[in-house]
């Protein structure tokens, strides 16, 4: 993946000093996309809110450090995080073993299945399996059943999935040579395209899907197809963390698992998804 580089000694020498300076700090820096409603997003008034901005205040609140929640682009935000320009990654970013050679995470603090949006007068619109969703890894031949009754109807169509993200790796694994896949630097260009007729369909998480056709100029969209979690998909979205912060990442442990406990994390997930979306 585009995040996966090689550091310098000397590039390696900054983080681990930048990680232990962090472990002894009172606040921390926190990047977010800014770009994935409503996960996070930002407001007209250049304002960066959503689920993970108010999560994040919560969790600093148990920590006991004051965190400040900055936007950044998401194809550079991991190469930001380790070059110590910020302490953690809150982002809607899934936990996968790919990003885990790089990078480390927290313990999950969301989790949604993935899956297909089109419109309503498109083909795709028919996609089977409509209101199921399945385990890649639990039910994985059921999965993969699902997968194969789709490509009949995929084939040849275009489908726009956001550059370097779990769901381009989900489309590429499975429907390559099948769908036409076009990358895009962000969600909000391929629902663009989507509108615009220039492309057939998107995939993205259902948390974020949902929110998409709640919109009023998305009314023509509609959810199609069944849904996916786990193998390419990750396991949840955790706090993305250096190598080297094994103290900061005991607190975000420490500090979520705190939030499931009280139900903090339902609450804030019925307030921006309307649906829970704690991880099972």
């Amino acid at each position: 993946m585009a995040f996966i580089r090689t550091l310098g000694l000397a590039a390696a020498a900054v983080i681990a000093a930048t990680g232990f300076a962090v472990a002894q700090s009172k606040s921390i820096t926190i990047a977010t996309e800014g770009a994935y409603a409503p996960w996070n997003f930002t407001e007209a008034s250049g304002k960066v809110v959503g689920y993970e901005v108010d999560l994040a205040a919560d969790l600093c609140k148990r920590m006991k450090v004051e965190c400040k929640v900055i936007a950044t682009d998401w194809d550079g935000i991991i190469p930001g995080l380790n070059a110590g320009k910020y302490d953690a990654i809150m982002a809607g970013m899934t936990v996968t073993e790919k990003r885990k050679e790089v990078i480390d995470f927290s313990i999950p603090y969301g989790a949604t299945p993935n899956g297909f949006l089109t419109t309503k007068s498109s083909p795709l619109a028919k996609l089977p399996g409509t209101g199921s969703t399945y385990s890649l890894v639990k039910d994985a031949d059921a999965a993969k059943k699902a997968i194969e009754d789709m490509k009949a109807l995929l084939k040849g169509k275009s489908v726009g999935v956001q550059v370097s993200t779990t769901n381009a790796a989900f489309v590429e694994k499975y429907f390559k040579g099948v769908a036409d896949i076009r990358e895009y630097k962000t969600t909000e260009q391929h629902d663009l395209d989507l509108a615009a007729g220039r492309i057939d369909a998107t995939f993205a998480a259902m948390s974020y899907q949902n929110d998409v056709i709640k919109k009023p100029e998305n009314k023509d969209f509609a959810l199609a197809g069944a849904t996916f979690t786990g193998e390419v998909l990750g396991i949840g979205v955790g706090v993305g963390l250096r190598k080297t912060d094994a103290a900061l990442k005991a607190s975000f442990d420490e500090a979520i698992k705190g939030a499931l406990a009280d139900g903090t994390i339902k609450t804030l997930s019925m307030k921006w998804f309307g649906f829970d979306v704690t991880p099972k």
